[in-house]
């Protein structure tokens, strides 16, 4: 799971069928701090996340079955809208960030 800011949307008038009604929105990947991290990605949102907000985002094989009776062609999708975050500074080994 990752951290991320919504800054956009993205519409498409012609998609797979399984994303019929699934709205598509543009991240910006943060580390703990929110500050931004490598590049921005598309992600499905189910949970009504809107720009501006912080999200949990997963990716990978898992974020294809948000409905497990019927898989979708995602890479990423929201799983929850973050009310806040609390970070103590120097407990993360900031020299240790990964950017993959």
């Amino acid at each position: 799971m990752r951290l991320g800011k919504v800054i956009g949307n993205v519409w498409a008038t012609r998609k797979e069928e399984g994303l019929q009604g699934v709205k598509l929105l543009i991240i910006q990947p943060e580390d703990a701090y929110g500050n931004p991290v490598r590049t921005h990605f598309v992600a499905a949102d189910r949970l009504g996340a809107g720009i501006g907000d912080q999200v949990i985002v997963t990716s990978g094989g898992s974020s294809r079955f948000i409905d497990k009776d019927n898989p979708i062609p995602i890479d990423a999708v929201v799983i929850g809208i973050i009310d806040s975050t609390e970070v103590k500074r120097g407990e993360i080994d900031e020299s240790s960030n990964r950017n993959d």
